[in-house]
């Protein structure tokens, strides 16, 4: 395997802000050589998560940041092209750590999971890869839908929220979306099947919620933080749960401040819970399976918003935060097999 070259973008410089083309390097390597325990994977998509944008800062996490020089990690697909390691086979299709780069080598972990009977590989990163599980366990194990209940989902139109409303719509709850744009909203309501959605950019916010939610909010998946969060707080239902996805309102700041309106959580004996996807890995099996079956059904749609070329990389994650992605953010690395 050592005349592969393995294209890379690593990260020279703390970003401030989004990030800058100077703020990274592309490069080329030889493709690395999998040891015992070990195989070598083709990246074919690498998926664009918020998250990312994070792990640049030098700030401690779930996982630890991105290291000056090091490839910038992100989550993707590929096929396994070199084995010595029992758990992968050669061909086998893979979601992995893969980060900003060719070719990534793994190891039997919980970075990477094969998900077998899958032939459309960008599927596995909207639907079967983090995105799909982070959407099922946090509205499923925090939000708990019930039929006629009234949901609200911010980032309605991105990768995670169009898929925890839905999620939400198959439960028989009410689904209410809020997104940027009538674009935007056009979508998650023609093609994610949400019964409204709220364009908080058009105006009143508060004004808007107690439109779309005459019965108030019984569960909110969030996806922003921010003024956006306490809007949503401010028409909590008794017993109201919100899951706390992600706060990409202030990524790219790294300012991050509390809920003003958290006083609604103790007049409404309501609950804020935050989670982790890596910490339900036990339960990938569980989710696959349901979000696998809904999509069959017709039941789950996704969207992909597809840029060709790892040059387009910091493009693509500049692009969460700038509003121009609809569904899920992928680069393509190389053609699947």
């Amino acid at each position: 395997m050592t005349d592969l070259t393995n294209h890379q973008i690593v990260l020279r410089r703390r970003p401030t802000g989004l990030v800058d083309p100077d703020d990274v390097e592309a490069i080329a390597t030889p493709a690395p050589e999998p040891a015992e325990g070990e195989a070598l994977v083709r990246n074919t998509y690498v998926g664009i998560d918020a998250a990312v944008r994070t792990w640049l800062d030098d700030k401690p996490g779930y996982l630890p940041p991105v290291g000056i020089g090091e490839v910038v990690r992100a989550a993707g697909v590929g096929e396994v092209v070199a084995s010595r390691c029992d758990a992968y086979a050669v061909g086998d299709v893979v979601t992995t750590l893969s980060a900003f780069q060719e070719y990534v080598i793994v190891r039997d972990d919980l970075f990477t999971t094969v998900i077998p009977g899958v032939v459309d590989q960008l599927a596995m990163l909207s639907v079967y890869g983090s995105t799909g599980a982070t959407a099922y366990f946090g509205m499923t194990d925090i939000g708990k839908p019930q039929p006629g209940e009234t949901v609200v989902v911010s980032a309605a139109a991105g990768a995670t929220g169009s898929l925890a409303g839905q999620i939400a719509k198959i439960a028989g709850a009410r689904v209410v979306g809020i997104a940027g744009g009538p674009e935007k909203c056009r979508v998650v309501t023609e093609e994610f099947g949400f019964d409204a959605c709220i364009d908080h950019k058009a105006g009143d916010l508060e004004a808007a919620l107690r439109e779309h939610c005459p019965d108030r909010v019984d569960v909110y998946f969030d996806n922003v933080g921010g003024p956006i969060l306490d809007a949503v707080l401010g028409r909590l239902n008794q017993g109201g749960r919100i899951a706390l996805c992600g706060v990409i309102s202030s990524y790219v700041t790294g300012e991050h401040p509390g809920p003003a309106n958290y006083v609604q959580l103790l007049a409404r004996c309501g609950t804020m819970q935050g989670f982790n996807t890596l910490n339900n890995w036990g339960r990938f099996e569980e989710a696959f399976t349901a979000l696998k079956q809904w999509e069959a059904e017709g039941r789950l749609v996704h969207r992909e918003h597809v840029y060709d070329g790892l040059d387009h990389a910091v493009e693509a994650l500049n692009g969460l935060f700038t509003g121009t992605n609809i569904g899920k953010s992928v680069v393509k690395v190389s053609d699947p097999s």
